[in-house]
């Protein structure tokens, strides 16, 4: 049997000898790690449904949706920079459109 099996099944790294009290407060490690506690109300079916999700893919819930929160948000800001760039974009051709002919050949000399 392989060592990474025997972490993952629990024979290493789970007894009292490999254990040791973490220097550093609960404060320390969160700045450290980018982390800032929140409360947040959900309902209990959601809760327990992602704790659901989370244990069968073997992981924690609140690392589970801190991910899930990430790529979600990722996602979004995306959509917003995409739907704002066409936003610029339309703009500035309804603007090259009504604009005068010196204009006009000037930001067609920009664009080329």
């Amino acid at each position: 049997m392989s060592n990474t099996q025997l972490w993952e099944d629990g024979s290493l790294g789970q007894s009292l000898d490999h254990t040791a009290v973490a220097s550093g407060s609960k404060r320390e490690v969160d700045e450290a790690l980018g982390l800032q506690l929140i409360s947040i109300r959900l309902q209990k079916q959601l809760l327990c449904d992602l704790k659901k999700i989370a244990d069968y893919h073997g992981i924690g819930y609140q690392p589970m949706i801190r991910d899930l929160l990430n790529r979600f948000a990722q996602s979004e800001i995306k959509k917003i920079l995409i739907e704002r760039l066409h936003e610029i974009e339309e703009k500035d051709r309804t603007a090259s459109e009504t604009s005068t002919i010196p204009v006009k050949e000037f930001l067609e000399k920009q664009r080329a």
